[in-house]
Order: structure tokens, then sequence, then C-alpha cells
């Protein structure tokens, strides 16, 4: 086991309410990680060759790379934060997701899981842009992460916080007494962090596996009343574009992890248990998975603007300089598309785009989502499909 045990008393607060069993006090015990300053690592030449091959995945992922595909990294970045909530058991499909997106954007009230998941695929852009461009890792970062990622959450209180009392996962609701397993006592858990945020400004492992690393002594420490894996896996990719492995695309590995959630948890179990070697495996074939999942995504959305491209070409096409190209260009970027939206991004002026909406739905390349007069909101032709078969990591 790489830590030790506490072992505390639970006391039930009389405030609260309890059925009449869960009243009494009761004995448990809490887990609290060996700190990561020291760690010697020594892997079996079979798994070096997994994570050499995970970060070689990686590498030729971002080789391609160039501005014109910048749409295609928000929109991974866009699966990875979806992704993420759902390993958390947030489940909105990508349709519904897409148009409760577009209700919201027009000023319309959506439900309340998917207000946060949205708020989550912004979160995760703004903090990993916040930590990587930071000179070191503090666990101001960490909170500030949090803060962001749970700004629109239900129990918004807690976030940006460190938990003050003890949590706990699975068992029942009132005392962690029988919990699947209880993370460090509140008094640990600074400390613990100061330790992972030093750990996270080393340059002497691999990325890929410093990344798996930290995230599990992450999830280990539960630092947070709630929000902590959506955290835990924020922390994957500021590490991995903070070591130049994913500068530019990030590998969905929260894909991975969601369609086989039990090989996730039953790996950050083996991190725990003394199973680093079992982690790494699970970890390093994860992200080999996503990266090769997000390169046939790219390949497949490059096809479908080529397809776009012939179908705007095959009535009477506009000119070279004309606004519909660069749209064509910046759809992949999200689900769906609006005339402000597409005014932002290409620069060009609003009747203009409304011109090149014209064209694009009348050659079949935008699908509008309703026939309101104000507030409209397209679809580009076949992208839904292709995102669907990313999200569920079986494209």
């Amino acid at each position: 086991m790489r830590g030790r045990t506490v072992k505390r008393v639970w006391q039930h607060d009389p405030t609260l309410y309890a059925p009449p069993r869960y009243r009494r006090a009761c004995e448990y015990e809490a887990f609290v990680p060996d700190p990561l300053a020291g760690l010697a690592i020594q892997v079996p030449g079979d798994l070096a060759t997994v994570i050499s091959e995970a970060e070689a995945s990686i590498a030729r992922l971002n080789a391609h790379a160039e501005p014109a595909l910048q749409p295609l990294a928000r929109l991974l970045l866009r699966t990875e934060s979806i992704a993420s909530s759902k390993v958390e058991g947030m489940q909105v499909d990508a349709r519904s997701l897409a148009r409760a997106e577009a209700a919201h954007d027009a000023g319309r009230s959506i439900g309340s899981e998917a207000r946060e998941i949205l708020a989550n695929i912004d979160a995760m852009q703004l903090a990993i842009e916040r930590a990587t461009a930071a000179d070191r890792t503090s666990t101001e970062d960490l909170l500030d992460i949090h803060r962001l990622l749970m700004q629109q959450a239900p129990n918004n209180q807690v976030a940006g916080r460190l938990r003050d009392k003890q949590n706990w996962i699975g068992g029942n609701d009132y005392n962690p007494c029988g919990a699947a397993y209880v993370p460090p006592p509140p008094e640990d858990v600074a400390q613990l962090l100061e330790d992972l945020v030093s750990f996270c400004d080393t340059v002497d492992l691999p990325p890929l596996m410093q990344a798996a690393i930290a995230h599990a002594q992450f999830e280990t420490i539960h630092p947070f009343d709630d929000g902590n894996g959506r955290t835990g896996r924020a922390l994957i990719h500021i590490l991995l574009h903070r070591r130049d492995l994913a500068p530019s695309f990030v590998p969905p590995i929260s894909v991975v992890f969601a369609r086989d959630k039990d090989r996730y948890i039953r790996g950050l179990v083996a991190f725990r248990e003394n199973g680093l070697d079992a982690w790494l495996e699970i970890f390093g074939t994860a992200a080999t998975e996503a990266a090769e999942l997000a390169a046939s995504y790219i390949e497949r959305v490059q096809d479908l603007q080529d397809r776009w491209r012939e179908q705007l070409r095959a009535g009477k096409p506009p000119r070279a300089d004309a606004a519909a190209w660069p749209i064509i260009d910046a759809l992949p970027a999200t689900p769906y598309v609006t005339v402000a939206v597409a005014v932002a991004i290409t620069g060009r002026t609003r009747p203009a785009v409304n011109d090149a909406f014209e064209q694009l739905e009348k050659a079949g390349v935008l699908v509008p989502l309703s026939q309101a007069a104000r507030n409209r909101a397209w679809e580009p032709s076949g992208l839904m499909d292709l995102i669907v078969g990313l999200e569920s990591g079986r494209l």
C-alpha cells in the first residue's frame, strides 16, 4: 500500500438528518498516501514501451497542428470537457447538448445539468490557458481550476475551497464507515497538495508518466467536497501542455475513461495499493486510444470539409474572397453556428455572413435548427454524426 491508514471515530452531527441506524458512532480508516517527493520509479521494459508509444501517438497528433486546424483543437478540448463530466455521471447526449447550447446562447432557459456541462467546457479552456501560462504550479492554481469548473454547479459554494471535513467514496450518504474509499483527513490535505504541485514542476519523468501519477495522486487526496474528478482530469492536460507533449491537440482521454469507467477506477485503486505499473499501463493505453481517436476524427472532419466545399461549388460558386469559404474553415469548432458567431470568427460583416449562410444553406452545408425569425442557429451537415462518434469513443 502506497501510504498509511489512520483510524478515526465518526460522530454523527445531531443537527443533520440521518436514519436512526446511522446516528451511532462508528470507526473508519482514512488513507494518507505517501508523498511524491523522492518517489523512485522503475518500470519494466514492456511498460516503458506502452508509455513511449502513447507519447509518440500524442506527438504525431500534434505534429500536424497548423492554424487552419485550430477549430478542430477547440472541438477536441470541448469533447474532453464533456467526457470528463460524463465520468461523473452527468449524461446529456451530444445532440441535446448542442441544442441546449444554442438555446442558452439565444437567452433561453435550459436544464441545470446541461448548464453545468456547458460551464465546464468554458472552464476547462480557461483553466488550461491560465495554468499553462504560469511559471510554476501552485495550490492556488488548483483552487482556481476548481473554482472555474464548479462555478455553475448547484453546490457552487464549495468552489475553490479545500475541504474542511472528511469525505468518502461509496457506502452511504451519512458516514464513511463501510465506504469503498476514505481519502486523507482534512488536516493532511494542504501538505499533500504542496507535495503534489512540487512534483508537477519536475521534469525528471516522461510527461505522460508524470501526468498519470499526478492525476492519480490528486484523486487519492480528493481535496475538494465535490468536483475532484473534473479538476484532476484538467490537471492531466495542463501537464501535457506545459511539458509540450500536447501543445495544440488535446487527446480526449476522458472519452476513453468514460467508455470504460470500471477499468479507470480499477487503475486508481491499483495506484493506491502500490500497483503503479498497473495504473500506468491503463493510463498509457487510454492515452494511445485517445490520440488515435482524435487523429481519426480530424481526418474525417477534413474529408467532410472537402465535401462541403464541393457542395458549395456545385451550384453557382461564390467568389474566392466570399465569406462562405472561411466559414467552412471554422465550422468544425462548434456543433452549431449563428450569424453572430460567424461574424466574430471570420471578421466579415453581418451582411456578408448573412449572404454566406444563405449560400451554405442552399448548398446543404448548413441545416437550420429552427425557422424562428430571430436568434437562428444552424447545424453543419454531417458534423454532429462525427461528434457523436467521437464522444462515444467509437469512431
